[in-house]
C-alpha cells in the first residue's frame, strides 16, 4: 500500500472498529423442490453479539459458496451474518449448457436468495450459537458481476423482453439494501451480438429499482459483452431511481481489485490496498443504509474525499 491509502485505511478503521473471531459453518443443506438440486450455503457469523444483521451473497459466474473469503470474512468481523449460497452455474455442480435448467439459471439464482430468506429459521438453527442471534428486519443483498444482477432483481430491476416489455417483477420487500459490485449495466444496442443472442437477461430496466444501494464500478473494467466503454457497470446508479450511492475505483478491472480471493488466478488487477478500501466501505454503508449507524456512512465519504491521491470517489443521490 501506498501512504495515503494507508491514511485512508487507517481513518475509515475507526470508523468501522475493530474485527472480531467468526465462526464458518459449512454446507448447510436447504431442500429445493424443483431445482434439481439442494441448495448449499456457508453461513460465516461473529462468535458474539446479537441482533446481528444479515447479508446475502451472490457470487459470480462459476464460484461457490467457497468464494469471496476477503468480503465474507470481514463482513462477519465486523457484525453481520453473512449466508453464501451456491448457485446452479457453479463450477462445483458442473451443469452443462445442454441442461434444461440453463436458460432459466439466472432465475434460479434469485429464487436461490429467496429460498434464503423464506428459511433463516432453519439456517439459523442450523449453525451452533446462531440461534435467536439474527435481526430479520437489518437483510441486505449484495452480489459480484452475475451476482449483483441477481441482486438488481431483489432490489427491483425488471428483465425487458424483445418487445421492450418488462418481465416478472422480483422485488422483496425483507431486503433493505443491496452492494452491486461489477453490475453489468442496460442491455439492447449496449451488448455485443453473442450477449444479446445468449444472454437475454441481460436487457435491464433499472427504473424500479428503487431499494437503497451502493454501486461499486472500475473505472478500467471493460467487459467482452458490451461494445460501450467501463461506464457502462455505472449505469444500476445513473438509470435507477431512489438513494444510491456510486464508488467509482480508479483502475480496477472487474475483479475490483482481487475480491473473489486472495489467491485467485483470474484476478487481473490485484490490489490489497483497492480491496480493503472496498470491504471498509461497504461495512460502513450497509450500517447506514440499515439503521445500525447513521453517521458510518457520511464519515467514510469524507474520510475517502479528504485522502490525497485516493483510490476512489464517491457520488450520491
Amino acid at each position: 500500500m501506498n501512504n495515503t491509502s494507508d491514511v485512508a485505511l487507517t481513518d475509515l478503521d475507526m470508523i468501522v472498529g475493530v474485527a472480531t473471531p467468526i465462526v464458518s459453518v459449512k454446507p448447510v443443506v436447504l431442500s429445493a423442490p424443483g431445482r434439481g438440486e439442494d441448495l448449499q450455503v456457508r453461513v460465516s457469523a461473529p462468535v458474539t453479539g446479537r441482533e446481528l444483521p444479515v447479508i446475502i451473497f451472490s457470487h459470480g459466474f462459476g464460484w461457490s459458496l467457497d468464494g469471496y473469503a476477503p468480503l465474507a470474512d470481514f463482513w462477519a468481523a465486523h457484525g453481520f451474518v453473512v449466508i453464501q449460497p451456491t448457485h446452479l452455474d457453479s463450477r462445483t455442480l458442473n451443469i452443462f449448457p445442454q441442461d434444461p435448467r440453463t436458460p432459466r439459471i439466472w432465475l434460479f439464482r434469485v429464487e436461490d436468495v429467496k429460498r434464503i430468506l423464506d428459511q433463516l429459521d432453519y439456517i439459523e438453527a442450523a449453525v451452533p450459537g446462531l440461534s435467536g442471534r439474527l435481526d430479520r428486519s437489518r437483510i441486505a443483498v449484495a452480489g459480484h458481476s452475475w451476482g449483483a444482477q441477481t441482486v438488481g432483481m431483489l432490489l427491483g430491476a425488471r428483465v425487458l423482453d424483445a418487445n421492450g416489455e418488462k418481465g416478472e417483477d422480483m422485488y422483496d420487500s425483507r431486503v433493505k439494501a443491496g452492494v452491486l459490485l461489477a453490475a453489468t449495466g442496460q442491455g439492447g444496442a449496449d451488448l455485443t451480438p453473442f450477449a444479446a443472442e445468449h444472454f437475454p437477461f441481460m436487457n435491464p430496466s433499472f427504473a424500479e429499482m428503487t431499494t437503497p444501494a451502493l454501486i461499486v464500478a472500475g473505472d478500467h473494467d471493460q467487459s467482452m459483452l458490451s461494445v460501450r466503454g467501463p461506464d457502462w457497470f455505472t449505469d444500476p446508479y445513473y438509470l435507477s431511481s431512489g438513494s444510491k450511492s456510486l464508488l467509482t475505483l480508479f483502475g480496477a478491472e472487474h475483479s475490483l481489485g482481487g475480491i473473489p480471493g486472495y489467491t485467485v488466478t483470474e484476478t487481473t488487477d490485484e490490489n490489497p490496498a483497492r480491496v480493503a478500501l472496498i470491504q471498509r466501505l461497504s461495512v460502513a454503508y450497509l450500517r447506514s443504509a440499515l439503521g445500525l449507524d447513521d453517521s458510518a456512512w457520511p464519515a467514510a465519504r469524507a474520510a475517502l474525499a479528504e485522502t490525497p491521491d485516493p483510490l476512489g470517489r464517491i457520488e450520491s443521490k
